[in-house]
């Protein structure tokens, strides 16, 4: 592949892709409206003869569709970051999940781009009977907005792979983690601790455990997996997990912000209940044999992930 698109390349995941492809001397065209991405995160691929950015909406692609010609690939990361939203706010994930996904799909298909590589989650799983969770578990049954539009999206690219013959590749995210995140249990907790370094509230009862990754070595997978597999695909989907077979707890997680932070005599206050808030999966631990057979792997497991991840969001945070 020489010319790439990437849909939400301002955002956290999209940015790291970005610096990566670009570096790699590809042709990279980001396209984001910049409802949560930043266009600080892209200053390493500014000025670059094999980078542009176009500012738009993927529900008007006149601004955008004519960007898609000759392009090899597309990488779908565009939507909205934060899985809590729309506990408040319902069409959120309608808006920037579904319909987007539908607006990227369509204007591959008439611009003749022959593969899109999705991002999806782990959430639509749902609440699986078997841990860890491999990728033809089924039925399928996510229980929060963000996990529907996740699911939406797969079916949609499945769809297109069946009916069009587009090539596709699904990868479900365990939690990603690093620089540049702008969410998630790390940045709350330590934008808590920085408001108030005495307590650090909890949502939940502090078990709930997951897996983790850093965000390079999620890019790494996503460029691993598209790179044995695109080639080889035809006219149809294949779906990937990508995540460390492993978890670790919440509770764990707030003891590994407050020792990155240096402060002492913080206490840790449970607000109860075994959910952090309605929609969140309490355990989540993936199988990622099917990326394994290809020959990848993670090199650093959760803690040593979240580990790495609470120093650099710390100082992020205080930036």
């Amino acid at each position: 592949m020489q010319k790439v698109i990437i849909t939400g390349g301002a955002g956290f995941i999209g940015s790291h892709l970005a610096d990566r492809l670009v570096a790699e001397g590809k042709d990279v065209v980001v396209i984001d409206n910049l409802s949560s991405g930043r266009l600080e995160f892209l200053e390493k691929c500014k000025g670059k003869k094999n980078f542009k950015f176009v500012k738009a909406n993927l529900h008007r692609p006149e601004n955008y569709s004519s960007e898609l010609a000759g392009a090899d690939v597309i990488f779908h990361l565009a939507a909205n970051p934060d899985v809590r939203a729309a506990v408040t706010n319902t069409k959120i994930e309608i808006n920037q999940g579904i319909h987007s996904t539908y607006s990227i799909l369509e204007q591959a298909r008439k611009r003749d781009v022959p593969a899109v590589v999705f991002s999806s989650s782990s959430v639509v799983y749902g609440e699986p009977t078997v841990v860890p969770v491999p990728e033809d578990y089924g039925p399928l049954t996510p229980i929060s907005l963000y996990g529907a539009s996740k699911l939406a999206g797969e079916g949609l690219l499945s769809a297109y792979c069946g009916t069009f013959g587009l090539k596709g590749i699904a990868y479900r995210f365990a939690n990603v983690v690093g620089d540049r995140s702008t969410h998630g249990v790390i940045h709350d907790f330590s934008l808590k601790l920085r408001k108030d370094p005495s307590r650090l509230e909890v949502l939940g009862d502090g078990r709930q455990t997951k897996s983790y990754i850093i965000v390079g070595e999620c890019v790494d997978a996503i460029l691993f997996g598209a790179a044995k597999r695109l080639p080889k695909i035809s006219s149809q989907m294949e779906v990937y997990n990508i995540a460390n077979r492993d978890w670790v707890s919440v509770a764990e997680i707030a003891r590994q912000v407050i020792a990155a932070s240096g402060s002492k005599g913080t206490k840790i206050q449970f607000t109860g209940g075994k959910r952090g808030w309605p929609g969140d999966v309490p355990k989540v631990m993936l199988d990622g044999a099917k990326l394994a057979k290809l020959g990848w792997k993670t090199k650093l497991n959760s803690l040593q992930t979240v580990k790495a991840a609470a120093k650099i969001i710390w100082d992020e945070t205080g930036n």
